[in-house]
């Protein structure tokens, strides 16, 4: 797959002067709510859509399915696991990315999972692992291809999805995606310890210390970037331009260290003019800047000969 990146159609005006006027600095509500109404026209017809399945007996492991009605044709199946700092969020709060998915010809599935501080490190690659298998077993009746399976997350949800695609310990003997794509997601839980000062960092603070504990002998261990050991995989590792500090650090962190230590070509993106909350949240407006190498890394995941990454 080319690494060429080409100028995609960007935000409307009126959207690129309020993504101007946040900069890093935008409150996830205010996000929600200005583009809210944009995604909320989006077109339905021809999509169905099963709530609520369960992939473990907690309330939380469930998980919303999207596809299109012609179930007949066996169709990619993108995984998407939300953002919230590992205490709050809900698969609802990206129902547009649900709809979106299935107009693009994905069985398009959004799924919910512990949240700390009830479910600390590593619930969430157990969540990840257990909604994998569950939905390569179900997808069939939905026109799913268990094996085109790509795995997305956003924020928190990158962080799941990367413990859980790149850390062995946590993957079953048979084991499969097609790839994994990670949005702005915290990968070093050593680093945002040791470095909350210079990245800004609050302390205490209420996400990390709420997940991985306050308190650990060996932070090595809660960090994705110092355990990740798996065969190489066709991944995207993106952030925003306006993302936050530490978001960026990491990402760049993790891309450095699986191509110089894990052989690992993983695609780099970057979302021009959005921040830490916006690119997902565009999904389904006429920006493309997210949606359209989305679109052709779930389309080229899904025609490539199955990879066993375990």
């Amino acid at each position: 797959m080319s690494h060429t990146q080409t100028l995609t159609p960007g935000p409307a005006p009126e959207v690129l002067t309020q993504l101007r006027q946040w900069g890093g600095h935008a409150p996830m509500p205010e996000v929600k709510a200005f583009y809210g109404p944009r995604t909320a026209s989006q077109e339905t017809a021809g999509i169905g859509l099963a709530a609520d399945i369960p992939y473990g007996e907690k309330p939380r492991q469930v998980m919303d399915v999207y596809f299109p009605d012609d179930t007949s044709q066996q169709r990619p199946v993108l995984l998407f696991l939300h953002g919230g700092g590992f205490i709050r969020g809900d698969k609802s709060d990206r129902a547009h990315l649900g709809w979106w998915g299935a107009r693009q010809g994905f069985v398009t599935v959004l799924a919910n999972y512990r949240l700390a501080p009830a479910a600390q490190w590593p619930s969430g690659a157990e969540d990840v692992v257990a909604a994998c298998q569950r939905l390569r077993a179900l997808c069939g009746r939905f026109g799913g291809h268990p094996h085109a399976l790509v795995l997305m997350g956003e924020s928190a949800g990158a962080a799941h999805v990367a413990a859980a695609a790149l850390i062995r310990a946590f993957q079953p003997p048979d084991w499969q995606i097609a790839g994994a794509f990670l949005l702005s997601g915290p990968y070093d839980a050593q680093l945002e310890r040791l470095a909350r000062g210079p990245l800004g960092i609050a302390s205490p603070d209420p996400r990390n210390d709420a997940y991985f504990g306050a308190e650990r002998s060996d932070w090595a261990q809660a960090s994705i970037l110092e355990r990740m050991d798996a065969a190489p995989f066709p991944i995207v590792v993106a952030t925003a331009q306006h993302d936050l500090p530490q978001m960026q650090v990491q990402a760049g962190a993790l891309f450095s260290k699986l191509v110089t230590r894990h052989g690992f070509q993983p695609q780099w993106l970057v979302l021009p003019e959005h921040n830490h909350f916006s690119g997902a949240a565009a999904l389904g407006t006429e920006d493309q800047s997210l949606a359209r190498p989305l679109v052709q890394f779930v389309q080229f995941c899904a025609n490539r000969p199955v990879i066993d990454t375990a």
